[in-house]
């Protein structure tokens, strides 16, 4: 278990490093970083939400294949 926190600390100081040198070179604005920061959030939700749906749809599809009554199968 040390070893998975370890490796998930080392991973998020990794990111946040990185994401730190990314704001440092980027060759856009502020504001337009902003833009575009906030529309790949946007577009990343939009297909996460949709994901989401989809898999509800057929996880309820297969309850509700689990509750149907079972039919005694013939021998």
């Amino acid at each position: 278990m040390r070893s998975v926190t370890n490796f998930l600390s080392g991973f998020a100081l990794g990111a946040v490093i990185g994401f730190g040198v990314v704001l440092l070179v980027t060759p856009y604005s502020g504001e337009e970083l902003r833009t575009r920061v906030q529309t790949e959030v946007a577009r990343i939700q939009g297909e996460v939400k949709e994901a989401a749906a989809s898999r509800r749809i057929e996880l309820e599809q297969q309850l509700s294949s689990l509750r149907e009554p079972r039919t005694p199968s013939t021998m």
